[in-house]
């Protein structure tokens, strides 16, 4: 892509849109940042003793590299943090930057199309059931050598939908404009095609 397009991919835990927004940024040759990973990031701060506005305020591109990102116990903190709102305000400009990087760029998160890059050239919201994507996030735990319950994994992904869609500040939802992509039933493949279709009608 030439000049700024900026494409918001938002979504719930485990429905795909990380897959799918690394597949759109690859395809489209631009820029990916995981916004979740900014919340993980604070939260694995505020798991080591920082308060989180400080967290927030002391975070740089490198804290996204961290290996325990991914864990169980820093997405809950990172699902804490995202209700407060310094801790919004502080990352909301590192990603206004990154969304204005010359060559495109494509954000994902639960926010993006709504709050953070309202003006997006192409919104997606990227969705599946409750059940789906816990199994999903159960068989990538097992996988990875956590111990827990498929009913474990699926009352945390209940826990933190209701956290994220009740919060006061930026609820997760879909913008008016999204284009919204159940993938429950799809392939990975299917739902990167359909996200890529998507992008290419908003460009014209």
């Amino acid at each position: 892509m030439k000049g700024a397009f900026t494409i918001a991919i938002d979504g719930p835990a485990a429905a795909g849109k990380g897959t799918i927004s690394r597949a759109v940024a690859a395809h489209f040759g631009a820029a990916h940042l995981d916004t979740g990973l900014l919340y993980r990031a604070v939260g694995a701060k505020v798991l080591l003793g920082m308060t989180p506005e400080a967290a927030a305020r002391a975070l740089v591109p490198g804290d996204l590299d961290a290996p325990d990102l991914r864990s169980p116990e820093v997405a809950q903190s990172a699902s804490r943090v995202a209700v407060i709102p310094d801790v919004r305000a502080a990352l909301r400009e590192f990603q206004h930057e990154f969304a204005r990087r010359d060559g495109g760029a494509v954000l994902d998160g639960r926010d993006i199309g709504t709050v953070i890059c309202p003006d997006a050239d192409a919104k997606l919201f990227v969705t599946a059931s409750a059940e789906v994507r816990a199994q999903r996030r159960f068989a990538e735990l097992r996988d990875s050598g956590v111990e827990t319950s498929f009913e474990q994994v699926l009352a945390d992904v209940k826990d933190r939908d209701a956290r994220d869609m009740q919060r006061a500040e930026a609820p997760l939802k879909p913008a008016s404009d999204a284009v919204v992509i159940d993938t429950s039933e799809m392939s990975i493949d299917e739902a990167v095609a359909a996200a890529i279709a998507a992008v290419e009608a908003a460009r014209g």
